[in-house]
């Protein structure tokens, strides 16, 4: 069933949407907070372009990206589309400051590249994936040169997986602590991401885990108070995350429609585009 003015494609996407959003205010209220305090960020990996100006044209402005390229095309993409409806208003007396017209803000969840580090912090409002010092030193010298801080998550390896992305958790607080040394980087919290598994409930620990040292690093004063954002949960897990505390949450399958629920990956390699 579809609703007036939109195809069948258009209504599919908005239900789902509106769906993640009904599931993201059940959690919240569970959680004892409101459903505005969690952050939802579409991650784009597997939509088409129609898809994702659909979800703009309703009104949503957080996407994520997992590969450079794919994410300064989109950029691009809806920064062009986002100017031509700012146009449209100003001709037609519309509200230049209206929902529709907002930037979009860019988030960049998978693995960085060396090669394309500057690119990244152009393009992007936060970036999720920085895992070791290496990686936050050269984002550091990025800043220096623009002159102005490039915002980011400390990536935690929770699970303890071998092989996967992320800050060993003996090692956050030296690493949180250094970072924040480097005043032309904005440390603005850490994200995760839970082992795949058969359910939900599996993410639970790693979750527990990472806002337990989310909330350490915030008593023990090394931080500022915009160190506040908790970026843990994807499609499969999204709201046992946000009982355990996210306020940002990682969904693409649930609201494009792949049958992959893999948001956030892939994290453990280098990408090869």
């Amino acid at each position: 069933m579809t609703t007036a003015g939109h195809t069948a494609s258009e209504g599919d996407l908005l239900h789902r949407y509106a769906t993640v959003r009904e599931s993201i205010e059940k959690a919240a209220a569970r959680a004892g907070k409101p459903a505005d305090q969690v952050l939802l960020v579409a991650v784009t990996k597997y939509a088409e372009p129609e898809q994702i100006l659909q979800l703009v044209q309703a009104g949503h402005r957080d996407f994520g990206e997992n590969r450079v390229q794919q994410l300064l095309q989109r950029a691009t993409m809806l920064d062009e589309h986002v100017s031509r409806m700012r146009a449209m208003g100003a001709v037609l007396g519309g509200d230049p400051s209206a929902r529709s017209h907002e930037p979009i803000r860019w988030h960049m969840i998978g693995r960085l590249q060396r090669n394309k580090t500057r690119q990244v912090a152009d393009a992007c409002r936060l970036i999720h994936s920085v895992d070791s010092l290496r990686v936050a030193e050269e984002l550091q010298e990025i800043g220096l040169k623009r002159d102005k801080p490039v915002e980011i998550l400390l990536q935690v390896n929770c699970s303890g997986e071998a092989g996967k992305a992320g800050c060993p958790s003996p090692a956050v607080l030296h690493v949180v602590e250094q970072i924040h040394s480097m005043i032309h980087l904005k440390l603005r919290g850490m994200m995760t991401i839970a082992p795949d598994g058969e359910h939900a409930e599996d993410s639970r620990p790693v979750f527990q885990r990472c806002r337990e040292l989310f909330e350490e690093v915030q008593t023990e004063g090394m931080v500022d108070p915009s160190f506040n954002i908790l970026s843990m949960g994807m499609s499969g897990d999204y709201e046992v995350a946000i009982e355990e505390g996210a306020n940002l949450v990682r969904v693409g399958s649930s609201i494009f429609g792949s049958t992959t629920t893999d948001d956030a990956e892939p994290n453990q390699a280098p990408e090869t585009d």
